[in-house]
């Protein structure tokens, strides 16, 4: 652990999926730039939930800023590539092992209502009964993600232990079977491999499967709170850095914006309304976390960053196209290091009291040039026609292909 003597600085990063997670990496990489005092990769203690676990874990094992922003557009020497397709493979073993079930689940209910052992009125709404149990309780598999980690922290100087990092990390997931919080990497969790925890933590129900870990079931752990900041704050941060890329949108302007053509989210679809919903019911309950911190945690500071309401930018992305992915970064980027600049004297204060200085070389920048904070020719990088990481889904190159298009022709 960290000395006792040093600014004690927390980090707690929420969730939001594939795109949640470059939105945080390019977030991040602006405070990295604009803060002296903070080092991403010796925080304290960290905080993640579902893909902002898997954000976390990557600080927390010496991964710094730079090269993650990297790894999101580029394959990086000695690294695994990032392939957001990993997100989208089907659960073929959790659809067959249901479709297995239903034999046995109509047997059982016809001798069940033959024998009158059945509480249903008849053998229709017997069957209608016991059929819910066949339907498949995630639509993709979750575990190439916790494969995926698994690889990535078994490099040279990293590690897929909890107990073996220099300062403190928790995952928390849900324990699907008592809806409580679990945070694992404390004592008596710290057994469970990293990989998997964030596997469990990131797993949304209805999405991915419950994840079994010791003989219980455990799933998302935004469904208890977005953030969990306070888990920082009981283990003795007094600074909370937040970022939260689950913001509803606010439409009134996406018709001006060209975002949207009437600004209807229903005209979307089932998804954009169920996105929609969830973004909406996970921000006010952190509004109202939020606001208990101040009153439980005397001294200490709670700073959240998150994106704005009409940011279309993050709310009509498709990260599964390079060009997609790209523009996140930046658009992340540059709206954390401007929301930086507008609350500075706000900000500069509270920083200041645990050691913390804003850095206005960075800040007043004209230009905010992420690329090459990180060592990349923005140039090259922008007309580099196979600049997509490797891939697994064959429809990839046609989604870039389209997403270059779409940006040829707004003249971006």
């Amino acid at each position: 652990m960290p000395d006792a003597e040093l600014p004690r600085i927390g980090l707690a990063l929420a969730g939001g999926g594939p795109e949640g997670a470059i939105y945080e990496i390019g977030a991040l990489r602006a405070l990295d730039d604009a803060l002296d005092g903070v080092n991403f990769n010796d925080i304290s203690v960290t905080v993640g939930v579902s893909s902002g676990a898997l954000v976390g874990a990557c600080l927390a094992n010496g991964i710094t800023t730079a090269q993650l922003v990297r790894s999101v557009v580029q394959q990086e020497p000695g690294e695994q590539p990032f392939v957001p397709d990993m997100f989208l493979r089907p659960a073929l073993r959790e659809y067959a092992a249901r479709l297995m079930s239903l034999p046995g689940l109509v047997a059982s209910t016809i001798l069940d209502t033959a024998a009158g052992r059945s509480s249903d009125t008849g053998l229709v709404a017997g069957l209608l009964g016991r059929l819910g149990r066949a339907v498949p309780v995630g639509i993709f598999d979750n575990r190439p993600l916790r494969d995926y980690l698994a690889r990535v922290f078994a490099a040279p100087g990293r590690t897929d232990d909890f107990r073996e990092l220099r300062n403190a990390l928790y995952v928390i997931a849900a324990d699907l079977n008592s809806g409580a919080a679990v945070r694992f990497g404390e004592a008596g969790r710290d057994h469970v491999p990293i990989s998997e925890a964030i596997q469990a933590s990131a797993a949304l129900p209805g999405l991915y499967p419950p994840v079994e870990i010791d003989g219980r079931y455990f799933v998302d752990g935004v469904l208890l709170k977005t953030l969990h900041a306070s888990v920082a704050l009981d283990h003795g941060a007094r600074l909370v850095l937040c970022v939260n890329p689950i913001v509803p949108v606010d439409t009134a302007g996406s018709v001006a914006a060209g975002a949207m053509v009437r600004g209807n989210l229903v005209e979307r679809g089932m998804p954009t309304v169920l996105s929609q919903t969830f973004r909406t019911l996970i921000h006010s309950r952190m509004d109202t976390g939020m606001a208990a911190y101040r009153g439980r945690y005397d001294g200490a500071d709670v700073v959240l960053f998150e994106p704005r309401r009409d940011d279309y930018t993050m709310f009509f992305v498709n990260v599964f196209s390079f060009a997609a992915r790209r523009r996140v970064l930046e658009h992340a980027y540059r709206a954390t290091l401007q929301d930086l600049a507008a609350r500075r004297e706000e900000l500069e204060p509270i920083f200041a009291r645990h050691g913390v200085r804003m850095r206005s070389s960075v800040l007043e920048r004209m230009r905010h040039d992420l690329w090459a904070s990180v060592g990349i020719d923005s140039d090259a990088l922008r007309t580099r026609r196979h600049a997509r990481l490797p891939s697994t889904v064959a429809t990839r190159d046609l989604r870039d292909a389209l997403a270059e298009l779409e940006e040829v022709l707004a003249g971006s």
